[in-house]
């Protein structure tokens, strides 16, 4: 299968700090892949190099099979990313907001319009779209930020925790949407994420950062097993980082 993500001894470095130190990863074509850690493990640092925000220090990153530092400009024709924090402009609407995405991405005009519906349609948000972004809740400012990253439809979605601060039941709600981005587009979604229970619900695979490097990998299925019965992915954490998740 072929990679959507994949990288060779990718390193970042701040000074004497290593935030990211030899990391190599493979994420196949039409999954859902996320990075578990605690804070300051390197998880952000190491999406902000795939997403070509940050040059790394060594090593190699592929995204959609363009190199990020030779081919950068071709990388971002074809990701769209999420940030931790809420961006969305508070004083336009989320129909205005997306078409500045549309132009930002070079989205034709004649199907710009047609780009923005769609996105509105999938996220749910066709009738607030003349609304002012400033009288949405907090899971449709996310769910609309979801939507400005595809309205060039890429073929890696990368959501840096992408439900922070979201009360459970918009938390639910974005789990709900994101899982159809993946079965209907077959959208490869690479995310970093602090809640467990997110990552068991969305994902095929999933990866334990912990002081830059990648300690342990695989299914949620397949790494709770080596803990026993009963085990979670909070489990896992702990017996990896010696830290309690949260």
């Amino acid at each position: 299968m072929p990679a959507a993500v994949e990288t060779k001894d990718l390193t970042r470095s701040f000074g004497a700090l290593t935030a990211v130190d030899h990391v190599d990863l493979f994420v196949p074509h039409g999954s859902i892949f996320a990075l578990l850690g605690p804070n300051g493990a390197g998880k952000t640092t190491l999406m902000r190099m795939l997403t070509t925000l940050l040059p790394p220090s060594g090593g190699q990153a592929k995204v959609a099979g363009y190199d990020v530092v030779r081919e950068a400009s071709l990388v971002r024709q074809h990701i769209g990313y999420v940030p931790q924090a809420l961006s969305a402009d508070p004083d336009l609407t989320g129909y205005e907001n997306l078409l500045i995405f549309a132009k930002l991405y070079r989205v034709p005009a004649p199907i710009r319009r047609a780009r923005i519906d769609e996105a509105l349609h999938f996220m749910g948000l066709e009738e607030a779209a003349a609304t002012l972004v400033r009288h949405y809740s907090g899971g449709m400012t996310r769910r609309l930020e979801i939507a400005q990253s595809l309205v060039n439809r890429p073929q890696v979605l990368f959501l840096d925790e992408p439900t922070v601060g979201l009360d459970p039941t918009a938390r639910h709600n974005v789990w709900e949407h994101v899982r159809a981005l993946w079965q209907q587009w077959e959208t490869t979604i690479f995310m970093t994420t602090h809640y467990m229970e997110e990552a068991e619900a969305l994902c095929h695979a999933v990866a334990f950062v912990h002081q830059g490097r990648i300690v342990e990998s695989g299914s949620p299925q397949a790494l709770k097993a080596r803990l026993g019965e009963g085990a979670t992915l909070d489990d896992v954490f702990l017996s990896i980082t010696g830290e309690r998740n949260g």
